[in-house]
């Protein structure tokens, strides 16, 4: 498989070979690169985690050149739908509302949200006590839309990116955020910014919102849905999903 980075949807590229693919041979996929570990920017520029390396080994398994593609969050369906890509694998749930626009391979992982606070800030995260409160969230997600659903007696405060809302809550300007769990356990409560931060309350896993687990977003009537469902099954099933997971976390992610 050749391997390939897009550094942006501007055409900078790094590949790793010099044999060239034919169109039909090159799969474009899309990845955020701002939502640590799935997606981030190393200092050389190049965007790693585990995202990145499930479509590297979802492409090794389709026998297709993976070439991946910068996109920011609030882009990735109309970048889609644009055709800049092929497929979005950018740790995004599958949603009753977003099937409407896209379709989705069965599940690569799952997760509940959390809420994060200072530690010992609240005592539980039911809405009536964070009635008044400012809560941060990643705008066009699925924890987004539960906020506005559930906790509508508290300022909810939308950001373009998971690195924007980390860097309000530190700076005092949110009392809570809410987001993937894997999400804040590794990519923020494990940093030195957030040793001062901790989970409090309940998962949430509500079937209107987190139902269906995180899929892989194509456009709609595309084969490449079944084709990545069939791929995420082969390497649930010759080890190589339990390799990428065991470098970025301690439990089995991929959930029941």
């Amino acid at each position: 498989m050749i391997r390939t980075i897009i550094l942006s949807t501007v055409a900078i590229m790094l590949p790793l070979t010099n044999l060239a693919a034919s169109e039909s041979e090159v799969l474009r996929v899309a990845v955020e690169g701002a939502y640590p570990p799935f997606s981030e920017k190393a200092p050389s520029g190049e965007i790693i985690g585990f995202d990145v390396d499930i479509a590297f080994a979802l492409c090794e398994e389709l026998q297709r050149e993976c070439v991946i593609v910068e996109q920011n969050w609030d882009g990735m369906i109309p970048g889609l739908l644009a055709r800049k890509y092929d497929a979005i694998i950018a740790s995004m749930t599958i949603t009753k509302e977003r099937q409407k626009k896209i379709d989705f391979s069965e599940k690569y992982y799952s997760t509940p949200g959390k809420f994060v606070s200072l530690s010992n800030a609240f005592q539980n995260d039911l809405p009536t006590s964070l009635a008044g409160k400012i809560i941060g969230v990643q705008s066009s997600t699925a924890h987004a839309d539960y906020l506005k659903s559930k906790y509508k007696q508290s300022t909810i405060r939308e950001y373009g990116s998971q690195e924007e809302v980390y860097l309000d809550l530190t700076a005092g300007r949110l009392d809570a955020i809410l987001a993937d769990a894997l999400a804040l356990n590794s990519g923020f409560l494990s940093t030195e910014n957030g040793k001062k931060y901790s989970f409090f309350g309940k998962e949430h896993t509500d079937a209107r919102f987190f139902d269906e687990g995180l899929g892989i977003g194509v456009r709609k009537n595309d084969e490449l849905k079944d084709q990545f469902t069939a791929a995420i099954k082969s390497i649930r099933a010759n080890g190589i999903y339990q390799k990428i997971n065991a470098k970025y976390f301690d439990v089995d992610i991929y959930g029941e």
